[in-house]
């Protein structure tokens, strides 16, 4: 009367994980976005005294819209903190843009894993098109050879997210030794680490939930292959 796919339920831990990674991330940045800094920074001014301190003079500054939209442009040389952390004064705040000068830092340093994740952008965003539909492809033709062929084009999105945990950790640390050098006191700081772990939680899920997207295509494919 309906039909029904087992594979999926290899994805439910993943799906858990990601929803409760994302609560807790949510729920960690309110709180700390709520306690203003003693310092008297804002994300703005904290992160060009970071860029500053680090040689960076060159590296430019602008508030774009959304929430948490905060990024490093590593091709423009522009970091893009979302108006709620450039204007913002808060322990959250100074922690995300120094997460993200973090970022920059790396850029600079020739940081590897940052720059294997930057070479690979392009190749992930084709990959993660192509994979899905030569999978289904091969399973509609009943070819399991040409979906072993989009399940390989999966595993570069795989490693894609692998590649992406030491940037973001690495980031992390070195928000947290920049604060922790006399910019922050040590309450603050322990807000701080608190968010960027909750943040870096995102991606350890974002990481399982494509392993667990792997071996269920692993399974769908080689089910399907069993029945030729």
């Amino acid at each position: 009367m309906f039909w029904y796919d087992p594979t999926l339920l290899i994805l439910i831990p993943g799906i858990l994980l990601a929803l409760a990674a994302q609560v807790y991330m949510s729920n960690t940045y309110e709180k700390y976005a709520r306690k203003r800094s003693l310092s008297g920074l804002t994300g703005y001014t904290a992160a060009r005294r970071i860029l500053d301190s680090a040689g960076l003079y060159h590296v430019q500054i602008e508030m774009i819209g959304g929430e948490l939209t905060d990024h490093f442009d590593p091709r423009a040389n522009v970091l893009r903190l979302s108006k709620g952390v450039y204007e913002s004064g808060s322990v959250a705040a100074i922690g995300v843009a120094a997460h993200e000068c973090g970022h920059a830092v790396q850029y600079a340093e020739s940081y590897a894993p940052m720059k294997l994740r930057g070479a690979l952008v392009k190749t992930t965003n084709i990959s993660s098109t192509l994979s899905f539909a030569i999978i289904l492809l091969g399973m509609l033709f009943s070819i399991p050879e040409i979906a072993y062929i989009g399940i390989g084009f999966f595993l570069v999105v795989v490693f894609f997210q692998l590649v992406t945990l030491p940037v973001e950790f690495n980031a992390s640390n070195r928000a947290v030794a920049i604060l922790g050098g006399g910019i922050l006191p040590q309450e603050e700081l322990d807000g701080v680490k608190k968010v960027l772990t909750a943040a870096a939680l995102t991606y350890v899920a974002a990481f399982i939930n494509a392993v667990l997207q792997l071996l269920r295509l692993l399974a769908l494919v080689g089910g399907r292959g069993r029945r030729r």
